[in-house]
Formats: structure tokens, C-alpha cells, sequence
């Protein structure tokens, strides 16, 4: 493709993305409210407000591709959470209507179902359940792309985002690893396909532990290849297990479950 955005670009996994993803298009055009440092050599840089309406419809104008990782990524206040991650999504939302429909990936995340027990398997048909102010954003994500695709036509990869690092580094991301070159894979595969549609897609790597079913967006041809067992010894001898009845023991959104609503 000739342009691709990479909101929140300026983030911890965005920043890593953005050197992942560049032979994804002749242009990366990367956007955040943060630092984003020097422009190489097929970047162009943005800085822009997801709250901003006309800023993010000229930010998508021109864009063949978006990567939305931009918005808020950890519980906050309501203000902040709806600022970012509602009003932010919908202004995307209706710039990419405006602006030729470009495909999107849609990072969503485990929290939008963190109240399952890590006992019951999910698949792309499982009802919400959030753990969060911020996991209620991801459910919102979730159901705008929705509609959008079944009234515009704008696709959009829905992916259920566990535990993207180098390596896993805890007993609960045993179950939740996206290793990055799983990441850039499924990216990969999303704007490969003919035709996308609006998939939920549980954005983890092939973990022996997993708690999460892909078998519905098999026809992506996205296969993981990492897998957390890899690092299970190095994990039980240097990290404790947390009790039995520990939040990141009980659900599959661990700690987030067990956070109180923040004040604005």
C-alpha cells in the first residue's frame, strides 16, 4: 500500500511497530500526542489529538491502511478513558468513512472479557465482559467498528490484544503472550487477505496455556508460531506464584478486575 497510519505510534508497542512495520508501505505516517523523535527515511510525522475531529480527519485523509493503537492503554478516570478511547475512536471512525474506507486493525484487548474465569476457553463469539473503565472503551471500540462495517463497509480486524513483550514475564502472560513477530504476522495477514469483514480476533501467540480459540478467522491464514512454554522454567524458578484466589489467579484480566473506578 502506499500510505499507512500507525496511531499512538509514539507508545510502547507502537514505537516497536513502527520499525516492524515499514515494509508495509511506501509511507508510514505516524501519529501520537507524545514525542515522536525524528522522521526516518518513509515516515511522515503527525502529531495529533484522537479528541481533535478535524485534526483526525485530516490525519486519515490520503491513508490506505490504518494501525489503531492510539488512546488511552491502562484503567483511568472517565474523562480521560472517554476522551481517548470513545471520542478518539469515533472521530477515526468517520474520518475513515470519509476517506475511502481504508482497512482497519483495531487494538482492542483481553479486558474487554477480563471477568471470564481463566478456567472457560473463548471464542470470537463470546459476550463482553470488561473489567474496566478502560475494557468498557474496548467493548465500545468493539461494537463502532461493528457497525461501521455492516453500514459502511469499513473492515476492521477486531484484535483481542493479551500480552505483547520480548517474553513473558509472569504465571497469568504464560496464558496472554503475543510475541512481536506474531504481531507483525497477523498485521501482515490482515492486509493481505482479499476480503477481511469484521472479525474478533484473540491476539495471542501459540502459548500451550492459552485460554483463547481462533478457530472462527481461520480463513486469515494467520498461524502463531511462539510459544510461552518456552520460557516456563525460567518463569516458575524467578517468579513467585501468586495465591490461589489472587485476581491475576481468578480471571483472565488479572489485576484489572480487582482495580477501583478512578476519580476525575
Amino acid at each position: 500500500m502506499k500510505r499507512l497510519l500507525i496511531t499512538g505510534a509514539a507508545g510502547g508497542l507502537g514505537s516497536v511497530l513502527r520499525v516492524r512495520l515499514s515494509h508495509l508501505a511506501e509511507t508510514l505516517r505516524l501519529s501520537d500526542i507524545g514525542d515522536l523523535g525524528e522522521a526516518r527515511a518513509n515516515e511522515e510525522l503527525v502529531p495529533c489529538d484522537l479528541s481533535d475531529k478535524a485534526a483526525v480527519d485530516a490525519l486519515v485523509d490520503g491513508c490506505d491502511g490504518i494501525v489503531h493503537f492510539g488512546g488511552r492503554s491502562i484503567e483511568d478516570s472517565w474523562s480521560v478513558i472517554r476522551s481517548a478511547n470513545i471520542d478518539g475512536m469515533f472521530n477515526l471512525y468517520e474520518a475513515a468513512r470519509n476517506h475511502g474506507r481504508p482497512r482497519i486493525v483495531f487494538a482492542s484487548s483481553n479486558h474487554a472479557v477480563g471477568y471470564y474465569p481463566q478456567s472457560q476457553r473463548l471464542d470470537a463469539d463470546a459476550n463482553t465482559r470488561p473489567d474496566s473503565l478502560y475494557g468498557v472503551s474496548k467493548v465500545f471500540g468493539e461494537a463502532l467498528a461493528s457497525m461501521y462495517h455492516d453500514k459502511f463497509g469499513v473492515e476492521t480486524a477486531i484484535v483481542r490484544i493479551g500480552s505483547v513483550l520480548d517474553k513473558p514475564d509472569g504465571h497469568r502472560n504464560m496464558s496472554t503472550w503475543l510475541s512481536f513477530d506474531d504481531f507483525v504476522s497477523l498485521i501482515e495477514r490482515v492486509f493481505a487477505v482479499p476480503k477481511l469483514g469484521c472479525p474478533i480476533i484473540y491476539g495471542a501467540s501459540a502459548n500451550d496455556a492459552g485460554w483463547w480459540d481462533n478457530s472462527k478467522t481461520g480463513y486469515l491464514g494467520w498461524q502463531p508460531k511462539d510459544n510461552s512454554a518456552t520460557y516456563r522454567a525460567e518463569i516458575e524458578a524467578n517468579t513467585p506464584r501468586p495465591p490461589a484466589d489472587a485476581p491475576d489467579v481468578l480471571y483472565q484480566g488479572g489485576l484489572f478486575t480487582a482495580e477501583g473506578i478512578y476519580e476525575d
